[in-house]
């Protein structure tokens, strides 16, 4: 039943459909080629399935980066104020602190949640990954049957 399988394959597009679309419209040849098909379309598939994992990672690397940057930012107006003021001006110097650790904590706020989900996903894209390989292995057993 190629051409149905063809077909519901083209009606639901996905990774997984896509891999095996693949398989279905190579039947016709060896065995080894059609799994050489099945991990060429899995290997394009993956960047799809990861297209977002870049972006969260960045945004939990940079938002730390930042948060230190305002840390270091806030340090450096606390000693101008100690070098302008002296220490007779607790206002000064609690105004850079708060400004530091204002920094430190937004920037860990917005880290924290983010690798999670980095992680959360990954393990999922690994998943999925592992999933496809499993039905185009049983899609190559299927249309090749020994």
């Amino acid at each position: 039943k190629i051409p149905e399988a063809s077909t519901l394959c083209k009606r639901y597009p996905s990774s997984m459909t896509r891999i095996l679309l693949a398989a279905i419209l190579n039947h016709d040849k060896s065995r080894q080629e059609i799994k050489e098909i099945i991990e060429d379309a899995g290997r394009q598939e993956i960047p799809v399935l990861e297209r977002y994992l870049t972006i969260l990672g960045t945004i939990a690397s940079i938002s730390v980066l930042l948060g230190l940057l305002g840390t270091v930012m806030g340090m450096i107006r606390t000693f101008n104020s100690i070098a302008a003021l002296g220490y007779g001006n607790p206002e000064a110097l609690a105004s850079g602190i708060s400004e530091a650790l204002v920094a430190t904590a937004t920037g860990l706020t917005i880290a924290i949640p983010t690798l999670v989900l980095y992680n959360v996903f990954s393990s999922k894209v690994d998943s999925l990954v592992i999933e496809m390989e499993k039905n185009a292995l049983r899609m190559l057993s299927i249309l090749k049957r020994d």
